[in-house]
């Protein structure tokens, strides 16, 4: 990784307002309430990537990982995050019997379809650069369970983790007897999420939900900054079929008097969250208008930003992550931090800006276009519906000099696996299905169906033991020789990436 470029002097650069206006300008294609800010030269390529992940092992200590096990083993009698009664009823209870311990501090709240992880991830180093003590609460996990649960930016230790189980368990057996289903799994955990804010204490959450937003189990906070990434058709069964129904539902972590930062939107879905803004007295920041990436280039181990904040410019930001979807992310978290802190309300000047460099740069996002290995390069990258490929596809394109790449797909039964598959065809020269060892994995025959319908019978292969397809793709990416660049992208899924992460040594 280079050195970040010097500081260049306030003469030698263009007025940033006048960059800015025509880059918005320049957007004749779209609503302009809904203009994509972007714009970026191709640099430099690289096979970089970010800082280490803070993916936790297993303990060490014989007794804590047995007595972790134990909390996952009656974790997992519950219901699972994919089955759901949509009601705060239960966790309220919970809250109620706690101690109401989520107003104890304040929250930045987020929901969207792709990129809330990453987003929150960003926001938590913002906030922990400027010296706040902060909580965040992310799902799903990529190979801990004890990752969804951070203070002060690092995952809680295991034995934490326990201790904040065994605290509240009494509780979560009162209200299981008082309600008429039991607290699930993600409920018990949004919990003891909230437990552990309060007991650390916290002077600030980030909060991403699980699903939607109106009935998600975090929504029992009112998140004084609200963030909505972009929104895109998923968990339709549970949501509904078009954006304007999913950003219903999502909408309902906007709370009276908020300030929602929206990231872009379809323009069904970003009608929704606008009128829901005006229900309640929240004032809206859009992308677009009032934040944006100015520029974008690619650099060394990730890319060099320039983005447009609420209080003003913020040149030649190090991002350690890949893609533009990364950027926009950025863009959103910049916004996010710099309305909790009061700038472009109460307070006009932007945050400091060394500050905000130091924070980004230290930024990483486990399992989103991370590499894990060399000779052949092994990339992985959890994503999971069509849009979210779109995006690494186009991503792996720019930041990667890939001559081949062989993509390796797990992917769970409830989603578009089809249109997943078809945003990936035009980047994978071969693709190898398998499945993860989840209850929720397609099996890997009947996405093998799917997949030569996609590519064609000569380029699909299927290994249904993972270990078995990363060997087969590692095979194939080799074989055009050592220095011909040949690469493996191994997605699908969060927990296809967690299992492939832990075969290939991390963690």
């Amino acid at each position: 990784m280079s050195e970040l470029p010097p500081d260049p002097s306030a003469d030698d650069q263009p007025d940033p307002l006048h960059a800015f206006d025509e880059i918005v300008a320049e957007e004749t294609t779209r609503d302009p309430d809904l203009a994509v800010i972007e714009a970026g030269s191709r640099t430099l390529r690289t096979q970089g990537g970010p800082p280490d992940a803070d993916v936790p092992a297993r303990p060490t200590d014989p007794e804590v990982d047995k007595a972790l096990r134990e909390v996952e083993t009656e974790l997992a009698t519950r219901w699972g995050e994919t089955k759901l009664e949509p009601s705060v009823a239960r966790i309220a209870a919970l809250m109620d019997v706690l101690g109401e311990p989520q107003r104890s501090y304040p929250s930045i709240h987020i929901t969207g379809t792709n990129g809330k992880t990453s987003t929150a991830r960003m926001i938590e180093a913002l906030l922990g650069a400027f010296e706040l003590r902060t909580g965040r609460y992310t799902s799903p996990h990529v190979q801990s369970i004890t990752e969804r649960i951070s203070l002060d930016g690092a995952p809680v230790a295991p034995e934490r983790f326990i201790e904040t189980y065994q605290d509240i368990k009494p509780y979560v057996e009162m209200v299981d007897g008082q309600q008429e289903y039991r607290l699930s799994f993600f409920e018990v955990l949004t919990g003891m999420a909230y437990a552990a804010f309060a007991d650390a204490p916290v002077d600030v959450a980030v909060v991403e939900v699980g699903m939607g937003g109106s009935w998600d189990a975090t929504n029992v906070i009112d998140g004084d900054v609200a963030v909505v990434t972009p929104i895109d058709l998923d968990h339709t069964d549970r949501l509904g079929s078009t954006h304007a129904e999913i950003a219903t539902e999502k909408s309902g972590i906007i709370k009276q008097d908020a300030t929602v930062i929206m990231a872009q939107q379809p323009v069904g879905a970003a009608q929704v969250l606008l009128k829901k803004a005006v229900d309640v007295d929240a004032t809206v920041a859009r992308e677009g208008l009032e934040f944006g990436v100015v520029d974008r280039q690619v650099a060394v181990g990730g890319q060099l930003v320039t983005l447009r904040g609420l209080g003003g410019e913020y040149p030649e930001v190090y991002l350690p992550l890949h893609g533009a979807h990364q950027a926009h992310n950025a863009a959103v978290a910049l916004a996010a931090v710099e309305a909790f802190f009061g700038v472009g309300a109460q307070r006009p000047e932007p945050l400091d800006l060394d500050t905000v460099r130091k924070a980004f740069a230290a930024v990483a996002s486990p399992g989103r276009l991370e590499v894990v290995r060399r000779s052949p390069t092994v990339v992985l990258d959890a994503a999971h519906n069509p849009a979210g490929a779109r995006a690494t596809a186009e991503a792996i394109g720019e930041a990667f000099q890939f001559s081949r790449l062989i993509g390796v797909v797990g992917a769970s039964g409830d989603k578009n696996v089809r249109g997943l598959l078809e945003a990936f065809e035009p980047v994978f020269a071969e693709v190898v299905v398998t499945q993860n060892s989840s209850h929720r994995a397609m099996d890997a025959d009947e996405l093998a169906g799917i997949a030569v319908e996609v590519f064609g019978e000569e380029r699909v292969q299927v290994e249904p033991r993972l270990p078995d397809a990363l060997e087969a793709a590692i095979t194939l990416a080799e074989e055009e020789g050592e220095f011909a660049g040949g690469g493996v992208l191994v997605t699908g899924s969060v927990i296809t990436v967690g299992e492939a992460r832990l075969l290939l040594g991390k963690g």
